[in-house]
């Protein structure tokens, strides 16, 4: 493990519910505090629920600096986490999105649900177009991505995916191992789609 990490904030996508295995929810709480521990700010989606609000609580509780970013409807619902360093409420999930990418170093994807997926995708589609250059991770825990990577590959074998843009996403079942790949990371030349790409 490195003894420095090149990121000052990490953004990390999750569910708002902790899963059916405690090994999920252990696994949030793992790398809340291991972000803490290394000096990593944690970017996230603002709730104090699922495995959102454990990660969120971990990293505040081990002394890590931690920022939600929140539409404005989910606050009205009660689920904003109101004990964060920052809190930033948009108009929107599409802002919200923007934002955390904005504000992040890098993107990390615990096990998670449909929004966890969108975000994810999402990203990592900015990635290919040449809007950022930050690394991605899935944190594979209790191999819950294994049918996903599978479906990716044979999407890269039916050419619809480039080889260059799933390496692009890293992953590791265990967190230090995916910190220690994304810090050493060394992005592969893609073609840019756009000329002037938005940066994030």
């Amino acid at each position: 493990m490195p003894a420095h990490y090149p990121f000052k904030n990490l953004c990390v996508y999750c569910g708002s519910n902790p899963g059916r295995q405690a090994i999920y929810a252990e696994a949030a709480i793992t790398l809340g505090r291991s972000l803490a521990e290394h000096g990593i700010g944690l970017v996230y989606g603002g709730a104090k629920v699922g495995t959102m609000g454990l990660l969120a609580d971990s990293a505040l509780e081990h002394g890590g600096k931690v920022v939600g970013v929140i539409p404005e409807a989910l606050v009205q619902k009660e689920v904003a986490h109101r004990g964060l360093n920052e809190l930033h409420v948009t108009d929107s999930m599409q802002a919200r999105k923007t934002r955390m990418a904005e504000l992040a170093d890098g993107f990390i994807a615990l096990p998670g649900g449909l929004g966890t997926l969108e975000e994810l995708f999402e990203v990592w589609t900015w990635a290919q177009l040449g809007f950022h250059n930050k690394p991605l991770g899935l944190l594979n825990v209790a191999a819950y991505y294994d049918p996903l990577y599978t479906f990716l590959q044979q999407a890269v074998a039916e050419q619809f995916i480039k080889p260059a843009h799933l390496k692009r996403l890293t992953m590791a079942s265990e967190v230090p191992a995916l910190l220690s790949q994304m810090a050493t990371e060394q992005p592969p030349p893609v073609k840019k789609w756009l000329e002037q790409p938005q940066q994030l």
